[in-house]
């Protein structure tokens, strides 16, 4: 996918970060981590109970996190019986992340995570075999990136509701002429 429009230019090209990213990314806890922490932060307590998961193991995700930049902390607070809370946000970062093996399967393991917690009524899906030429292969494309960098540069509505998108392409090897 292309940048936000309003990203900040990645500077790192060093393939040992690239790889250290693609590392941290590597994991649907964290995508999903991520997703949490994007419109509000939250705390890793917080994080573990959205998700149902250990503490020990949400704060190992959300420090592997922070180490790369994908999440960043806010400023500690008190929380309801005065202990240090530090509250995480998401910065954004892995919208410019470079694509690294295995990435389709595990956002899309990650967005069926999703969407098996969602209000059935809130899921509309559409499944449509098409067939393009090279030209109308690069206009759709071109098209979807730019109304997905559209969509990752909008300030959140405060009073919107939270949705999660998945687009998909992909050869459809079935009707591939059998030879």
């Amino acid at each position: 996918m292309a940048p936000a429009p309003d990203a900040e230019p990645d500077s790192a090209t060093d393939p040992a970060d690239l790889d250290a990213d693609a590392r941290a990314l590597a994991s649907t806890v964290r995508l999903r981590i991520l997703r949490l922490c994007l419109d509000e932060p939250l705390t890793n307590r917080e994080i573990a109970d959205r998700l149902a998961k250990n503490p020990a193991t949400v704060l190992h995700h959300v420090r592997t996190l922070v180490d790369r930049g994908f999440l960043a902390a806010d400023p500690v607070r008190r929380g309801a019986r005065g202990s240090r809370e530090v509250p995480y946000r998401a910065t954004r970062k892995s919208w410019r992340a470079p694509d690294f093996p295995g990435k389709w399967q595990l956002m899309l393991s990650t967005f069926l995570e999703e969407v098996a917690e969602a209000d059935p009524e809130s899921v509309r899906m559409t499944r449509l075999g098409v067939r393009l030429g090279a030209a109308e292969h690069d206009e759709l494309m071109s098209r979807v990136d730019a109304f997905f960098g559209e969509l990752a540069a909008r300030r959140p509505s405060a009073d919107g509701r939270p949705y999660s998108i998945l687009f998909a392409l992909h050869e459809d090897a079935g009707r591939l002429p059998r030879g």
